[in-house]
Formats: C-alpha cells, sequence, structure tokens
C-alpha cells in the first residue's frame, strides 16, 4: 500500500462523538512511552502527525488520522501511566473500554509492546481483554532496533510463551522499528488485506 495522504481530523473524549462516515479503523494502543507516535509517523510517512513526546501520558483523547481518504488511524492514550490522578486514570479506561468494545467501525487492533523489556503483566492483561471480546488484534514489537537482538528474541519469546497460558493460538505478531522502517511494509499490507476483505 502506497500512502499518499494522512491528516488529523479530530479528538474526542468518547467514541460516541468519532466520525460517522464508517471507514475501517485501526486503534493503536500501548503502555506510555511504548512508542506509539512515532510508529504511526514512520507508518503514514509523515512527520509529526501524531505528536510524539519524551513524557509518558501525551495522549488523552481519542484522536483520527485519516488515511488515504479511505481508513482512519486511531491513537488511543497509552496505559499503565502512574503520574496522573486514579481519577484520570478510570475515566482514560472507561474511554478505551467503551471504544474497544463498542465502536462499529473498529476492525483492527495494534497492540504495542516495548520488545527491550520482559513481559509486563499490564501488556498481557490487556492482550486477554481483547481475545475474551473477540476483538482482532496485532501484536507489535516496537523499538527493536534499540537493545541486542538476543536479548529482544528472549523477550519476544517469553512474551508467546506467556499469552500460550491462555491463549489456543498467538495472533498476528510484527516487528518494527520506527527509525529503521522495519514492519512498515508488513503493517500497511496486513491494513490493505483487511480493507479488501471488509
Amino acid at each position: 500500500m502506497q500512502i499518499k495522504s494522512a491528516e488529523f481530523i479530530v479528538s474526542n473524549s468518547t467514541y460516541k462523538k468519532c466520525p460517522s462516515d464508517g471507514l475501517p479503523e485501526y486503534a493503536f494502543i500501548g503502555r506510555s512511552n511504548v512508542g506509539k507516535s512515532s510508529l504511526i509517523n514512520m507508518l503514514t510517512g509523515v512527520k509529526g502527525l501524531a505528536k510524539t513526546s519524551g513524557r509518558p501520558g501525551k495522549t488523552q483523547l481519542i484522536n483520527h488520522f485519516l488515511v488515504n481518504k479511505e481508513w482512519y488511524i486511531v491513537d488511543l492514550p497509552g496505559y499503565g501511566y502512574a503520574r496522573t490522578s486514579q481519577t484520570s486514570r478510570k475515566a482514560w479506561q472507561k474511554m478505551i473500554s467503551d471504544y474497544m468494545l463498542k465502536r462499529e467501525s473498529l476492525v483492527n487492533v495494534f497492540l504495542l509492546i516495548d520488545s527491550r523489556i520482559p513481559p509486563q503483566a499490564i501488556d498481557l492483561e490487556f492482550a486477554n481483554f481483547l481475545g475474551m471480546n473477540g476483538i482482532p488484534m496485532t501484536i507489535v514489537f516496537t523499538k527493536t532496533d534499540k537493545e541486542k537482538q538476543r536479548i529482544i528474541s528472549s523477550n519476544v519469546n517469553d512474551f508467546k510463551a506467556r499469552l500460550l497460558h491462555d491463549w489456543e493460538s498467538l495472533p498476528n505478531m510484527v516487528m518494527t522499528s520506527s527509525l529503521t522502517g522495519v514492519g512498515r511494509d508488513t503493517l500497511l499490507e496486513l491494513i490493505e488485506n483487511i480493507n479488501k476483505s471488509l
């Protein structure tokens, strides 16, 4: 797939106010500081489309980016960021779960996992939440250029093993690097194939 255009459309605090045009939506979510904005910018080829920040918790709303006038990237708040009030965290959790469970235009969730660190309980819990609710997902390992390949492989294999405690078979998994562009073609091809099947 060739990206001809990508533009920010709208931010919302509830799925009810999201675009009503029915175009397919691909949600990107992960722990705070997992490299979500960088991945979105790498995927679209538009520098600064999604705002990157060294400060976790930057994304606080449901952000829609229209790609090729045909489908949306949906940038969701990162989960697991401790330095916000409990009230804010609960509001984010409700906003995210409502979007995941009730948004009819959602066709796939890209769950971003930091490949540099061992499996985190919060990531496994979120994967299981998606699985139990039958929400189509792809696991995207980020920052694969920022650690020794031996450590990356070990972390990825551990994550797979932990998932298989609860899953009969593993979901799609893609290795990515926002810096080198690894995984870009694979993700775009996946999106293209889903769009064709709709």
